[in-house]
């Protein structure tokens, strides 16, 4: 299991407040792979999202679905997030939704 095989992923799980995934959003601020535990970084919009735990359950969830996976550990980094941070897939779904 790679890195990018968990970002994608990790595509699947939505933010609870757009139909966009977390990676697109610009959440996971780090994935490392040992063996068969995952390291996450994630990051949130705000300091008080009130969905933080909502988020790591679904997170956790979606990897552990992995045959792959049987740890995973989410470290909450709280690096500035911003627009930037959006990827253009990202933006084109927050477009269609009226948001961006």
């Amino acid at each position: 299991m790679t890195p990018e095989e968990v970002r994608d992923a990790l595509r699947d799980v939505l933010d609870p407040e757009y139909p966009i995934s977390l990676v697109d959003l610009g959440l996971i601020r780090g994935v490392e792979v040992d063996g068969k535990k995952v390291h996450i970084k994630l990051t949130y919009t705000c300091m008080g999202c009130p969905a933080m735990d909502m988020i790591q359950d679904d997170v956790r969830g979606r990897l552990l679905e992995m045959d792959s996976v049987d740890e995973v550990d989410i470290e909450v980094v709280w690096d500035t997030w911003s627009r930037k941070d959006i990827t253009a897939l990202g933006k084109k779904q927050l477009k269609g939704v009226g948001v961006v």
